[in-house]
């Protein structure tokens, strides 16, 4: 009874927020509104294609509250959030039947940037959106240090410089002749997600399709 009376109380005294609007919802894990839901801003269905991935589908666009909300989650800490947009990504992948794939994985942070983060906020967003459509996650990427941040990187021909051969397979038995679902957290001009699917179809993977929390218009 007693424990019951003081969850209660910390629900009144701090209660779950929405992640975009900030209003109060019902008590458990931090979510997306109803309100907010409905008005979330979503990429066209049928995704972009790259370099060397033949689709990439993205649950979101990456503006107004929905960046605060990414830029929280990767830069504040608050990896609490990483559910609520697996749930956005696993749902964008399962609106779309045609991206059909063998094994799924995600773009891993360096190692550094793991450590002084605390977490790989990728990884937390896959892993939440294989368990919601039942899939194993596998990690088959390794990115080198020192390469710096994408974001940081400017323009699109300096994006592609940066991150020239920043990832390699970490066994490349295990993605040969596989059709791979690679996920990130955000696609902008693409460069990465080539350099992933690159790396991916060097080591024998069939095909590469690729599926991201949000994307740039």
């Amino acid at each position: 009874m007693r424990a019951k009376l003081f969850r209660r109380l910390l629900d009144w005294l701090f209660p779950t927020r929405c992640i975009l609007c900030r209003r109060p919802i019902a008590p458990g894990r931090p979510d997306i509104c109803p309100a907010c839901q409905e008005a979330l801003p979503r990429p066209p269905a049928k995704g972009r294609k790259g370099d060397f991935f033949s689709q990439c589908v993205s649950a979101l666009y990456y503006e107004g509250p929905v960046r605060r909300a990414i830029l929280k989650y990767k830069f504040d800490g608050v990896r609490s959030y990483g559910a609520a947009f697996g749930e956005q990504v696993a749902a964008c992948i399962y609106e779309t039947p045609e991206l059909e794939y063998d094994l799924m994985t995600w773009v891993p942070l360096a190692p550094e940037r793991r450590r002084k983060r605390g977490f790989d906020q990728t990884e937390l967003i896959a892993r939440e959106a294989a368990r919601r459509l039942c899939r194993e996650l596998t990690p088959t990427l390794k990115k080198r240090l020192g390469v710096r941040p994408q974001s940081k990187s400017g323009a699109p021909e300096s994006r592609r410089a940066n991150i020239a051969g920043a990832y390699t397979v970490l066994e490349p038995s295990m993605v040969a002749g596989k059709r791979i679902l690679l996920i990130d957290d955000i696609v902008t001009t693409g460069s990465t997600l080539s350099e992933c699917a690159k790396a991916l179809l060097l080591a024998g993977a069939e095909e590469v399709v690729c599926a991201t929390l949000a994307s740039t218009r």
